[in-house]
């Protein structure tokens, strides 16, 4: 699962990054957006349209993949759901705050705040809705392995399960 993981992770990179750092051919460019909530705020200002739907919708699920790829390229099973949580949704905004940075470099292309904070929203929105559960399912699926003893497959012995416990002295 790791491997496929990582391989859609990239794929899904690649993709976004060509979406978002391809120059673009405009009249004009508004000034880049440093305030919290400005373009937000704007959006909504115009009301419900369809078009404040794509633009804010769009830059939520842009990223959103990531709040699954990026547990699951890292593979583990038993680990804290906070830890994770917060984990995957710092590395969704890290990406995020690059793909923006980058953008001011490019030709018709602004930074903006606000998309680095619906980006994080997407990442944790989709991390909570899936991976806890997935991890679960996951867990109960494979939780029968660790109940079965290793033998080693040469000699056909089993590990001693008091080698290393406080009853026998060893000198």
């Amino acid at each position: 699962m790791r491997v496929t993981g990582l391989l859609l992770l990239v794929a899904h990179l690649l993709v976004v990054g060509w979406l978002t750092l391809r120059p673009r051919t405009v009249p004009w460019v508004p000034a880049a957006n440093l305030e919290p909530l400005a373009t937000i705020r704007a959006e909504l200002a115009h009301g419900a349209s369809w078009e404040a739907v794509q633009h804010l919708g769009g830059s939520v699920l842009l990223l959103a993949p990531l709040g699954v790829l990026l547990p699951l390229s890292a593979g583990r099973l038993n680990v804290s759901p906070l830890v994770s949580f917060t984990r995957t949704v710092f590395a969704g905004a890290m990406i995020a705050l690059a793909i923006e940075l980058l953008q001011s470099g490019i030709p018709g292309r602004v930074p903006d705040v606000d998309s680095v904070l619906l980006s994080t929203l997407g990442v944790a929105v989709v991390h909570l809705a899936v991976v806890p559960g997935a991890r679960c399912r996951l867990r109960r699926r494979y939780e029968h392995l660790g109940e079965v003893t290793p033998k080693i497959s040469r000699v056909g012995l089993t590990p001693q399960a008091d080698v290393l416990s406080g009853s026998r002295t060893y000198l």
